[in-house]
Parts: structure tokens; sequence; C-alpha cells
């Protein structure tokens, strides 16, 4: 998932704030990442308490239901936050003339190729149009997720007073891509046929070479950024970093590059990263409703601003991925074609894969400094 850092540049905030309550600091310790190792933990003793085929049912059932509650609505509110005042946007003052190309770029240029090219491949039942769309969906989802975790830490960061040089991001940074260019790569596999929702198509190769090489330049990237925080702490003293890192480190290492490790962790990992995703949407919006109950807005309460945004995404949601691709399946798709490379749920692959790529183009202008609401990630 392509998400941009969520604050680039130096300073978000621009002063140090108050360390917040423990209790919120555990919190949000769990909600950015700290969860993962737990659940490792956790993924232990029910392999032991219930048996392996028992625990890999119950936890995939609980985790496909509880996508409803998080997993969707954490890509149906990136819609709500990208189009909300989207003329001002596109047409007036609301951004800069860099912000506002962006925002064009994501907003109007892309889902018109996006559907342009999942009409291509619906109208003429042709399989691989469709696969490659999902490739393309599974090559960029670890660049979403190791952006994402490079933006939480460095705003993290900064909200407790710390900050990143250029040279000190590029660093944490590039260890970021190397997990993802190294989880993409890794294992390395010929062009074979493969099923994603239904849709039969030839994958790409990854080269043994590739494989190698990334898990190298990996290492490498790690090593940086060992050395890199270690001077940094002899140079300022004590790191407050343990939510930061932790964000960081979940989202390269367990979510992306070493996500199969473990046989029922694996189906929590989207979850966890659509957590840490909303966990920034709430402080954004958060804060954001807070300011415009009082003056000069005087506006409906911060928790019923909020309350509409949850049931807004949870809607918006079920349409994208449940509602709209079975209607559609059940209309649209002929008999003959169940049986065909396309299977029974090409428009829910199109969706799906539509939905996932422009995501992360969004993201990518959303959580920008660039943009005037990520001020509310300072408070």
């Amino acid at each position: 998932m392509t998400a941009a850092p969520l604050v680039r540049g130096e300073g978000v905030p621009e002063r140090p704030t108050q360390e917040a309550p423990l209790a919120r600091r555990a919190v949000e310790f769990l909600l950015v990442g700290g969860m993962t190792p737990l659940l490792f933990v956790l993924s232990y003793a029910l392999r032991k308490t219930l048996g392996l085929s028992s625990a890999d049912y119950a936890v995939g059932f609980t985790a496909f239901y509880a996508a409803y509650i998080i997993n969707d609505p954490h890509f149906a509110v990136t819609y709500v936050l990208f189009y909300e005042d989207g003329r001002a946007r596109a047409f007036g003052n609301a951004f800069g003339a860099g912000q506002r190309v962006r925002w064009l770029l994501a907003g109007v240029a892309v889902p018109v190729v996006l559907a342009a090219w999942a009409v291509y491949g619906l109208a003429s039942r042709s399989a691989p149009a469709l696969g490659m769309m999902s490739e393309l969906m599974f090559a960029l989802v670890g660049f979403h997720y190791v952006k994402q975790g490079f933006g939480v830490m460095i705003t993290l960061a900064a909200r407790r007073g710390l900050f990143f040089g250029k040279w000190e991001r590029v660093i944490v940074l590039t260890h970021g891509f190397a997990g993802w260019a190294f989880a993409w790569a890794n294992p390395a596999a010929a062009a074979r046929e493969v099923e994603e929702k239904g849709v039969v198509y030839t994958c790409l190769t990854h080269p043994a070479w590739l494989d190698r090489v990334t898990h190298v330049v990996f290492l490498a990237s790690f090593a940086a950024l060992v050395v890199m925080l270690a001077r940094k702490r002899a140079k300022e003293g004590r790191l407050p970093l343990l939510s930061p890192l932790t964000a960081l480190l979940a989202s390269i290492w367990s979510w992306s590059v070493y996500s199969s490790i473990d046989p029922l962790v694996v189906y929590v990992t989207p979850a966890l990263h659509s957590i840490q995703y909303l966990y920034f949407v709430w402080l954004l919006r958060g804060n954001q409703a807070k300011e415009r109950e009082g003056p000069p807005w005087f506006e409906r309460s911060a928790k019923t601003r909020i309350g509409l945004l949850a049931v807004t995404a949870l809607v918006l949601g079920f349409i994208l991925f449940h509602g709209a691709p079975t209607l559609l399946d059940s209309a649209l798709t002929k008999r003959a074609d169940r049986f065909t490379d396309l299977g029974q749920t090409p428009y829910f692959a199109a969706i799906y894969a539509f939905v996932n790529l422009h995501h992360y183009f969004m993201d990518a202008v959303i959580w920008r400094r660039e943009n005037p609401l990520t001020r509310y990630l300072r408070a």
C-alpha cells in the first residue's frame, strides 16, 4: 500500500508536546504496531492448545469478519478524506499549486486509468488484463506498508520532540524501500498460474538473482539504520522511540518481509496495518473536530462528527467490497464465463484491485506536509 509519510520534511510539531499519560502511550504503542509481537505469542499458544487446523479455522474466520469493521473502513475513509471539499482542492485555494497537481493526478487521472483498465479486462473477458491489475496491487502493497511505517515513525517521534535530519530520514526510508524490494522479490519463483479472487492468470517471474541482491541490500540498510540511531543516541541522549520504532519495524519486518512466518498472524496482518492507519485518521479528524466545536464555528460535537465518519466508512466499505461486487457479479457474470479463467467473481477482483491501487495514490496526497490538515497531527 503506497502510503506516503504522514508528514514529510522537518517539522510536525513545531514544538515538543507534553508527555502523554502512561495509559494513552500504552494504547498508542499497541495501535501503531505493538500488538504484533503479542499476536505471535498468542498464535503459538493457540496452536499448542487447539492444534494448527482448529486454530487456523478460528483465526481465519475471525479475520474474515473483522475485515468488515477494520480493513474495509480503512480503505473507505480514504475516499472521505480525499474528496471532501474537492472543488476547493482542485480549483480553489485550499491547496498550493504542487499539492493541487498531486490531487488532480490521484483524484482524477489515476481512477480514470484504473477504471479503463478494469473495464477493458471485463469487457474483453481477459483474465490476464485483470490479473495484471492484481500483480500491480501486490507489487505496490509493500511500498504502501513501509511508507506508512516511515511516516508513522517520523510523526510520532516529532510529537515527542525528536526530529530527524534530512540524511537520517533518508537512511530510515532506504531501509523501508529495501524491505519492500526484498519482500516482493522473495521467494524466487518462475512465472506460474495463480488465482486471485477467482481470476486465474500467469504471474510475473521473481528471479533468483533479484532475491539475493535485495536481501543483501535489506540487511545492509538495517545495519545503516542501527548505526544512525546509535550515533543519534550518543549525540542527543535518550531517544523516545519505543512506539515510533516499533511502528516502523513492524511495517517492514513483520507485515512485509516476513509476513508469512506465522500461519495465523498472516491472517491479521492487513488488520494491523489498517488499525495503524485508522489511529492517525482518528488523531487528525478528532483534533479537527475538537477545534471546530468552539468559536468561530460552533459546529456539532467532536463525538458526533467522529461517529458520523465511522458510520460513513463502515457503510462505504461494505458497498465497495461486498454490496457492489456481489450485485455486479450476480447480474453481469455470464454462466459460461464462470467456468473460465475469469471465475465467478471477476467484478469483485476488478473492484478490489481498483480500490487498493487508488488508495495508495490518494494516501500519497492526504498525508503530506503540504496538506494543511496535517497540522492537526501536532496536537
